[in-house]
């Protein structure tokens, strides 16, 4: 059976396999997509379905005019893609932001992939890279990509996976929160998709409360580095709350603790000195994210210490902080610009195993890997979208974009896309918003007139 004949198999269940698998499927080609849990379990994941998430935030802004991310959103949903499309299902209450409720998306993935006749689950461990004979194969299997499978990969290309930290926020039972102190509001009243302005729940530090957690969290017992982690550096979107606070006693009040945009309703003073925010974790409201606050502290200790957090003396934790090594590759040196292994092209990558960075840029990376390869199994010419789109610099970046020495995981975000000058009625150069709304009305209809020069239609 030639190449052509055979399904594409595509390697990792969580958001950038499965969006690969979606769009093969959707382009009329069979697909197998392999996912080890249960089978084999990860140190993050907790079930075993498809595009499990660990933040209910993890699609950030869904600002299509000013923000990156919201651009990214609004390109993919333009392509029709399935985990924008059980995203917006699954929403909740965050502000500007899209969050959902995780199990509800998780089960409307796993629900849509297992009832489309041309997909094929196989729960297994891949581990170690497919012969030529399975035919087209893409490998999504993030940054919790299996010992076995890693090494495979390193013994093939002869580079050494390069490596950071992601850390994962505590969540509190919103019934155990202290409501006569903290209160509802998001940062500046904003409302965005599912939201209502009153999407966060705010608790506030005047100074002396902010220095005294400070002190008690620069002086807390942490969990110690296995040696394989101890040089392994910190991703900087994703830093652990300690290693925020022990870089300067004010630089959390100039992070997540950033008391601008909030006034507390139960005193007279218009701006606190610091507030801990915390985000609606599920569709139900009765769980609530602890946004920033990824941290590596012993439990008994997270405990002990966060509830110094005024309005959370009392809180109920349904889940505490931890932090897990992951993995990607050099793509700028391994990948082709179509996202092939270049010693092996039958081999393709997508997610962030290639070192785009969040859940929706890696599903965006598997939603062109997809269409890419049932192209290419259909024998259809497909380019890359241009650098102008979000999914185009993300691309760009990830296949030679960045420099292969010095290359770390990238978000989307506007640096990566295509120069432009973005001039007034009087001629004079912009800069700012203005050229960021520019910027993304650019990237947005650029997205759909190469959609359509594509012929991405469906085959089936």
């Amino acid at each position: 059976m030639s190449a052509e004949q055979k399904p594409i198999h595509v390697i990792g269940g969580g958001l950038a396999g499965s969006e690969a698998a979606w769009q093969i499927a959707e382009m009329g080609v069979a697909v197998v997509l392999h996912e080890m849990r249960p089978v084999r379990g990860t140190d993050a994941h907790k079930t075993d379905g498809l595009a499990e998430l660990v933040c209910s935030n993890s699609f950030r802004s869904d600002d299509a005019e000013y923000n990156a991310v919201g651009v990214l959103h609004a390109e993919m949903r333009a392509l029709g893609s399935l985990i924008m499309r059980e995203g917006d299902k699954a929403a909740v209450p965050a502000g500007g932001a899209l969050a959902v409720d995780r199990d509800a998306f998780s089960e409307g993935v796993t629900q849509a992939l297992e009832n489309h006749p041309l997909i094929t689950i196989s729960r297994e461990e891949v581990s170690a890279l497919p012969s030529e004979d399975m035919g087209r194969v893409i490998i999504a299997t993030g940054p919790l990509t299996s010992t076995a499978l890693a090494e495979s990969i390193r013994a093939e290309t002869g580079e050494d996976s390069l490596a950071f930290f992601d850390a994962i926020a505590p969540i509190v039972e919103t019934d155990s929160i202290n409501m006569d102190v903290a209160w509802f509001q998001s940062r500046y009243d904003k409302a965005g998709p599912a939201g209502t302005g009153k999407d966060y729940i705010n608790c506030p530090m005047n100074k002396e409360q902010y220095f005294a957690f400070i002190d008690a969290l620069c002086n807390a017992e942490y969990l110690d580095f296995k040696d394989w982690e101890k040089d392994t550096p910190y991703f900087e979107g994703c830093m652990p709350v300690e290693v925020m606070a022990s870089r300067g006693v004010e630089t959390l009040r100039f992070g997540p603790m950033k008391p601008v945009g909030l006034t507390n309703p139960h005193t007279d003073s218009e701006e606190p000195y610091a507030v801990v925010q915390l985000r609606q974790d599920n569709a139900l409201g009765t769980l609530y994210n602890m946004v920033g606050f990824q941290t590596k502290m012993k439990y008994g200790e997270q405990v002990r210490v966060f509830k110094t957090i005024p309005g959370l003396e009392n809180a109920e934790f349904a889940r505490l902080g931890g932090l897990h090594r992951n993995t990607f590759i050099n793509s700028p040196r391994l990948l082709d610009e179509q996202l092939r292994l270049k010693k092996r092209p039958y081999i393709r990558f997508a997610g962030q195993v290639t070192g785009c960075e969040g859940y929706v840029e890696s599903a965006s990376v598997g939603l062109i890997a997809g269409r890419l390869a049932a192209a290419e199994q259909l024998g259809l010419s497909f380019e890359t979208p241009p650098q102008t789109t979000a999914h185009g610099a993300l691309i760009h970046h990830i296949t030679g974009g960045a420099d292969a020495k010095t290359f770390q995981p990238m978000n989307i975000n506007f640096g990566l896309m295509a120069h432009m000058d973005v001039r007034n009625e009087r001629g004079k150069y912009v800069k700012g918003r203005e050229k960021k709304k520019a910027m993304a009305g650019r990237a947005i209809n650029d997205i759909k007139t190469w959609a359509s020069a594509n012929a991405l239609k469906k085959a089936a």
